[in-house]
C-alpha cells in the first residue's frame, strides 16, 4: 500500500510539473523560460524541480513526450463521422482558420521548441515522433476512406505527407510572416486537394 501511495504521489508531482511547465512556456516562450518561471506556476517546492530535472530543456523534452502521450484522435475528430469528414475536421484541428491568444502563444512556443531540433538531437527525436504520430493519424483516415470507397485508391502515405507538410508550412508562415492570407489560402488548397485528388468524381 505504501509503495502504491508513493507511486501515485510521484505521478501527481510529475503531472503538476508538466502542467506548470506548459503554462510557463505559453506565457514566456522558450527564450525567457527558466526554472524560476516554471516554479512560479508550480504549487510545490522548487527543490522538487531540481530533484527531478537538471535544467529547463530536460523538463521541456519531458513535456513534449507528455503531450504526445496524452494525444488521442478522439479529441480531434468524431469517430462516428465518415472518413472524409474526419479528415477535414483533423485539418481544421491542426490548422484552424483563426486562433485565440492562448492558441497563438502555444503555437509560437512549439515553433521555438522545434527550432531547437536543428542542433539538439533530443528535440529532433521528439518532433520526429510528433510528426510520425500526426502523419500516422492522417494515413489511417485516408486508408479508412479508401476501404469504404469514399477516397480513391491513392498512396495514403504520400498523400498524408503532403497534407501534413502543407499544414506545417502554413503554421510557420502564420507566425513568422506578415501574411494573413497564408492560412486561408492553404486551407482552401487542402480542401481542393481532398476534393480533386482523394474523392472520386462520381462522389
Amino acid at each position: 500500500m505504501a509503495s502504491g501511495t508513493g507511486s501515485s504521489r510521484e505521478m501527481d508531482t510529475q503531472t503538476a510539473i508538466m502542467e506548470a511547465t506548459y503554462r510557463a512556456l505559453c506565457e514566456h516562450g522558450y527564450a525567457d523560460l527558466t526554472i524560476d518561471t516554471i516554479n512560479a506556476e508550480f504549487e510545490k517546492s522548487k527543490s522538487l524541480l531540481y530533484y527531478h530535472y537538471d535544467d529547463k530543456d530536460e523538463i521541456l523534452l519531458n513535456l513534449l513526450g507528455y503531450l504526445l502521450d496524452q494525444f488521442t484522435v478522439e479529441e480531434a475528430v468524431d469517430l462516428d463521422d465518415d472518413p472524409d469528414i474526419q479528415l477535414r475536421t483533423f485539418v481544421e484541428w491542426l490548422l484552424p482558420w483563426t486562433i485565440d491568444d492562448n492558441e497563438r502563444e502555444l503555437q509560437i512556443a512549439l515553433l521555438e521548441l522545434r527550432s531547437q531540433a536543428l542542433s539538439d538531437e533530443a528535440y529532433s527525436e521528439q518532433f520526429t515522433r510528433a510528426d510520425a504520430l500526426l502523419k500516422g493519424t492522417i494515413v489511417d483516415l485516408i486508408e479508412e476512406g479508401i476501404e469504404e470507397e469514399i477516397f480513391r485508391a491513392v498512396n495514403a502515405d504520400r498523400a498524408a505527407e503532403h497534407v501534413l507538410s502543407t499544414i506545417n508550412g502554413a503554421m510557420v508562415r502564420r507566425h513568422t510572416a506578415e501574411d494573413e492570407s497564408a492560412v486561408r489560402t492553404t486551407r482552401k488548397g487542402l480542401e481542393e486537394y481532398i476534393e480533386s485528388y482523394l474523392i472520386p468524381d462520381d462522389n
